[in-house]
């Protein structure tokens, strides 16, 4: 039995929105569990849907579990230093009590950038090692979106990444993680990394696993297979300003042919395909005339992704743009969610439901262009913002995003949180009483996640580019820190340094 210490520091670094991520919205309980210390990190994460609570499921019978501290902040601004720090200190502090370990096990995203490290999980990882030295195996569970740097593939022993998008495969990804442990506890600490980044950025729309080429290359990922501790494809950040933003392929082996000839076979399937990481994506106004004339033909829904304010991607959830096509082009039976409002959700509580208020919703965060919706809103129902999750993506979840409203103006009906919220579950709907496949149109701030839940009840998904701070096309990013020479998206013009 091993004694193995487990944690987990997370953030999808968003570089190009205007707001900080702070300590307290790590803190802070939302659409994930907030900030847990010690045993707490066992009982508030067992059994959810993170890697960490597969990790422990198949582990937690066979060796000595340390639980440190557990956190994640979602997708968003960077990383303040203060929140950085303090988590970070908090982590390294008790692994350092917990001291001996014969192991470590963390929970990461991979795409974290802070005021002072652009490779944050590269700094995690750095003082870890420095605390537990060279001879302790240091396993890590990653994102699909991660955007992997050497640091992160020389301090580790294994890197096991999702092999879905929509994620559907957390749990699995930290059962693989404890295989890779297993493995690397019984034949010691390989030898052999390789790291190769493919020399395009991949916009999100481009990677879903659900359609090719995306899903013929996470099927060649493995996890202690021969000589092979892991082989992972990462399709990277694009919202992330780093040097090593991009697609990965990360392998460990006990053998560096081992690790070199895997990682070569990944890489050129990706290569051989660059030009089919792409989807079709259209104007908002095209998008509702499209939506409006398929319902009227259709029993079943169609979901229009307002992909662009996807809160899951750094978007604030607040943009107007899809809201008010679908208004001025008068669609029937439409519901959009999630808008992130907490005046406006406070403002529907006084006023109670079948009340009649007149509001300026959304448009306060941003991009420039970006305004509020004013106008007169029926309070169709109300909600304390707290449902457990169910589907896919992120079932198992108690949710607690805060006071919401479902406000209706003519067709259009919008579910309003307080606090960001990604349509990936059809949960929050139901919490306000809306039965999703009974809609015409669904119109979900998402970019990929929607597609395990919604997709199967769809009529057709439309795609729509409405402003947000999600940028569906890399080329629109200024990047500073990007190496040169990279694509700026799949067959597209390349780097040439910061303007």
């Amino acid at each position: 039995m091993a004694r193995i210490a487990i944690g987990g520091f997370q953030h999808e670094t968003n570089c190009f929105v205007d707001s900080q991520t702070d300590f307290a919205y790590f803190a802070a309980h939302r659409d994930r569990p907030p900030l847990v210390y010690g045993a707490d990190v066992v009982k508030r994460l067992a059994g959810n849907t993170f890697a960490i609570a597969g990790f422990m499921q198949d582990m937690e019978s066979r060796h000595d579990l340390v639980p440190l501290l557990w956190t994640s902040g979602g997708a968003g601004g960077m990383v303040t230093r203060d929140a950085f720090e303090r988590i970070a200190g908090s982590l390294i502090g008790r692994l350092s009590e917990a001291l001996p370990v014969d192991a470590v096990y963390l929970d990461l995203h991979g795409a974290m950038v802070t005021e002072d490290f652009e490779d944050g999980e590269g700094e995690v990882l750095r003082r870890v090692r420095a605390v537990v030295g060279s001879g302790v195996p240091v396993i890590a569970s990653l994102d699909y979106h991660a955007n992997v740097t050497p640091e992160m593939v020389e301090l580790t022993d294994g890197l096991i990444a999702y092999r879905t998008y929509p994620h559907v495969d957390r749990i699995e990804t930290g059962q693989f993680s404890a295989r890779a442990m297993e493995a690397v506890l019984a034949r010691g600490r390989p030898s052999g990394r390789a790291l190769r980044k493919a020399p395009f950025l991949i916009p999100l729309n481009g990677q879903c696993t659900l359609v090719e080429p995306s899903r013929n290359v996470v099927a060649g990922s493995k996890v202690a297979e021969e000589d092979l501790v892991s082989l992972s494809y990462l399709a990277g950040f694009p919202p992330s300003d780093l040097h090593w933003c991009g697609p990965s392929v990360i392998a460990h082996a006990w053998t560096q042919e081992a690790a070199d000839q895997a990682a070569d076979r990944m890489l050129a399937e990706v290569l051989g395909h660059e030009g089919q990481f792409a989807e079709d994506m259209v104007t908002p106004d095209d998008g509702v005339a499209r939506a409006i004339a398929v319902s009227q033909k259709s029993n079943r829904p169609v979901v229009i992704a307002d992909t662009q304010d996807n809160p899951g991607c750094g978007g604030t959830a607040d943009a107007t743009g899809l809201l008010k096509a679908l208004v001025s082009s008068d669609a029937q039976g439409a519901v959009l969610g999630f808008l992130c409002d907490a005046g406006a959700a406070s403002a529907a509580h006084d006023a109670g439901e079948g009340a009649e208020v007149m509001l300026a919703l959304g448009g306060r965060s941003g991009p420039q262009g970006v305004t509020p919706f004013e106008a007169k809103f029926r309070v169709t129902a109300l909600g304390t913002g707290k449902f457990d999750t169910q589907g896919a993506v992120s079932g198992g979840r108690k949710v607690d995003v805060g006071p919401m409203a479902l406000l209706t103006i003519g067709g259009v009906s919008i579910a309003v949180t307080s606090k960001r919220l990604q349509a990936y579950d059809q949960a929050g709907f139901r919490h306000l009483g809306i039965e999703p496949a009974e809609q015409k149109i669904l119109a979900l701030k998402s970019t990929c996640h929607y597609r395990a839940e919604f997709e199967p009840i769809a009529e057709e998904v439309i795609v729509v580019l409405a402003p947000g701070y999600y940028l569906a096309d890399p080329t629109s990013y200024p990047y500073r820190r990007l190496r040169p020479g990279v694509r700026l998206k799949p067959l597209g013009p390349a780097f040439a340094g910061p303007a």
